[in-house]
């Protein structure tokens, strides 16, 4: 199994939240180059487009880090492709994959946070139907070095080449998806590494939904072994399991409390959060020990998880913490990971 972590590039934690953008972006590049160090398999950037957060540009970021490292996939955690020219959003990425000599992975999604649609000057009525026609494009781009193209929401493209190609021959392109079904079956159907947020409630529940993908897969030719499957969890790693919790709730209890009363979601307590914490909550925070013990634990209720990363910049937590966090996953999570 691949472990790895998730940024959205916060600007919200320091003394008071007095980090400047500067600051904030030069500690997450230094916290990409050390997990590369440690041995961390791949590092993911998300796109916002909110004042808390620096991921706007996510392959921009990426190409930076890109420069600094040399072994660590660079990922998007998501591309909100809904809202992007998917011709751009290969170019950009298979620009990040000259770079980094290889190293390039694309994560799709529609976007839970809908900031991007009227900054681009998308309807949010057209959300599944834009996403439908633009991962169909972004894949005959992927694929094919002269285009022709016909769809609703771009211009046509009548045998027009795509520049720079990717240094991998088929770079890699996961679907992204949250809890709906047609998201995990049209996954399957193309034959698509699979990345599932889970963010809430217990992760075994995602079972029927990973099967349903599996078996369009399957019924569409492809092999199980090319049908991987990745979780991406809220989580965080420290010394000891009470630290942890000690030093990761508060943080998260602030930011879920103010997503909840956006989104119309109760607000967290110390209770629901120990019920996330638990043998079957989503939550991953603790010891490294009780962390690789609660993925092993996921990994088997879903049918074998071939990938699974961290998002733990969000919480609160301190350059410091977050770093110790990284050196920890390295040293002692994958280890125990690799062990079974």
């Amino acid at each position: 199994m691949e472990i790895g972590i998730d940024s959205f590039a916060s600007a919200m934690y320091g003394d008071n939240n007095t980090l400047s953008s500067v600051d904030a972006m030069e500690q997450l590049l230094q916290r990409i180059e050390f997990a590369d160090q440690c041995g961390l398999d791949v590092f993911g950037i998300g796109e916002h487009h909110k004042k808390e957060f620096l991921d706007s540009a996510t392959a921009v970021i990426l190409s930076a880090a890109a420069a600094r490292t040399k072994n660590i996939r660079l990922a998007s955690a998501v591309t909100v492709l809904s809202a992007a020219d998917p011709v751009r959003v290969y170019q950009s990425f298979a620009t990040l994959d000259l770079i980094s000599k290889g190293r390039a992975e694309i994560v799709v999604g529609r976007g839970s946070a809908i900031e991007a649609y009227p900054l681009f000057g998308f309807d949010l009525k057209d959300y599944d139907a834009l996403f439908k026609e633009k991962l169909e494009l972004l894949l005959q781009v992927r694929d094919n070095e002269f285009i022709n193209w016909y769809g609703k929401f771009r211009p046509a493209l009548n045998n027009q080449p795509v520049y720079p190609r990717a240094l991998q021959e088929k770079m890699p392109v996961w679907l992204g998806v949250g809890g709906t079904p047609e998201s995990f079956i049209r996954a399957g159907s193309l034959g698509l590494p699979l990345m599932v947020a889970v963010i809430g409630g217990q992760t075994h529940r995602f079972r029927p939904l990973i099967d349903l993908y599996r078996e369009a897969g399957e019924a569409a030719g492809f092999k199980p072994h090319e049908l991987k499957v990745g979780l991406h969890s809220p989580g965080y790693v420290s010394n000891t399991t009470e630290k942890a919790v000690e030093e990761y709730y508060p943080g998260y209890a602030e930011l879920w409390t103010k997503l909840g009363y956006e989104r119309g979601w109760p607000p967290v307590t110390k209770g629901k959060f120990d019920g996330l914490i638990d043998d079957l909550g989503v939550l991953i925070v603790g010891s490294p020990e009780r962390a690789a013990e609660k993925i092993l634990r996921h990994s088997e209720a879903l049918g074998g998880v071939e990938r699974f990363t961290f998002q733990m910049d969000n919480a609160g937590l301190t350059h410091s913490q977050l770093m110790n966090a990284i050196e920890l996953i390295g040293t002692k999570l994958i280890p125990l990971i690799r062990k079974g």
